[in-house]
């Protein structure tokens, strides 16, 4: 097995992981606007999956700067490029990027509802690219 096909193995599998944290991430927020949840339960959910999310979303995309995939690594460097910024411009006092506090003020709970669909639709179209590139790599070492 090649790099590239080890490469696209772990890409699919760290794609299906954010896949899978993307819809528990909608079904929380879906939780919180349908007052299933309270804000602080439903925050402390979503802030314990922050930092493992900028980690395997960071970790794929020096991965597939490493190995020279440049339209893959630029479809994911703006992504990876937000997780930071949203990461980084946690304001003091807040308790991560989902607050309690502040998640029902100025429609908050909206804008996160749609950046959870953007991501979804991001990772579906990325988990195809990487399985359509696995089936590839594989094919080509068994030719």
């Amino acid at each position: 097995m090649t790099w590239d096909a080890v490469l696209f193995i772990l890409a699919l599998l760290d794609c299906a992981a954010l896949l899978f944290l993307t819809v528990y991430f909608i079904i929380t927020l879906s939780d919180l606007e349908c007052d299933y949840l309270n804000a602080t339960q439903c925050c402390s959910k979503l802030n314990k999956w922050i930092l493992p999310e900028l980690i395997a979303h960071c970790t794929l995309t020096v991965l597939l700067l490493v190995s020279l995939h440049w339209i893959l690594f630029l479809l994911n460097a703006p992504l990876a490029a937000w997780h930071v910024y949203r990461f980084v411009q946690i304001p003091s006092g807040n308790t991560g990027v989902y607050d309690p506090t502040e998640i029902h003020n100025r429609g908050q709970l909206k804008t996160y509802m749609k950046e959870s669909m953007a991501k979804l639709g991001f990772h579906l179209l990325c988990f195809f690219l990487y399985l359509y590139s696995m089936i590839y790599a594989l094919i080509v070492v068994s030719t």
